[in-house]
């Protein structure tokens, strides 16, 4: 092979970190300089560092990635982005999880053929998987939800003089707002803080 070898790794800073990836690259002899990492956030999909891959590689050019799901987010960016390494590009590609998505192998009309079917179904498997997962998610905060836990930032501790203030405000002495600036506290706060305590006692 005439081109150079380019190895790209995408891990989300709250997953994982990128050792699992390295070590694949590594094996495969991929040279330190030419592995090119980006480490995002959960709320987006900024990739500095793959767009500055693009820019560097050439025709007949390799790139390995560990798996196909780092190429995209869902099924259509993953199969735009194999067209536009592949066919605008001319770049080569290995998915080293899935040996069978490997460009080298037969580049005849067959070979291409027969890539192409498997790069749409794992594609679209990896979609789904991430569905699932977040499906999963959303079934477990709900259950959890359910059974009393809570999400968030835990709640202030009340004010040292809150239940004075609150039998003061129940027995009508003082309105909601003179309680709630008694007890330091904005008055909806106040109010909820009331409304649990009713139900408490």
């Amino acid at each position: 092979m005439s081109g150079k070898v380019y190895g790209y790794i995408r891990v989300s800073t709250r997953e994982q970190n990128e050792d699992r990836q390295l070590l694949a690259m590594q094996s495969l002899v991929v040279p330190r300089k030419n592995l090119f990492i980006d480490r995002q956030s959960g709320k987006d999909f900024d990739r500095p560092e793959y767009q500055r891959l693009l820019e560097t590689m050439k025709t007949e050019d390799l790139l390995y990635i560990k798996s196909i799901d780092r190429l995209g987010r869902d099924y259509d960016e993953i199969l735009e982005q194999w067209r536009l390494l592949t066919k605008e590009k001319g770049v080569d590609i290995a998915v080293i999880d899935m040996p069978l998505l490997d460009t080298r192998r037969g580049k005849d009309l067959m070979g291409t053929f027969l890539s192409d079917i498997v790069l749409q179904v794992l594609s679209f498997v990896a979609e789904n998987e991430r569905s699932n997962i977040r499906q999963r998610q959303a079934e477990g905060i709900l259950a959890a939800k359910e059974r009393g836990v809570r999400f968030g930032r835990p709640p202030k501790p009340l004010p040292e003089n809150y239940h004075r203030v609150y039998r003061k405000w129940k027995a009508g002495r003082i309105t909601g707002k003179e309680a709630a600036e008694e007890g330091g506290m904005p008055l909806a706060t106040f109010r909820y803080q009331a409304e649990i305590y009713d139900e408490a006692h």
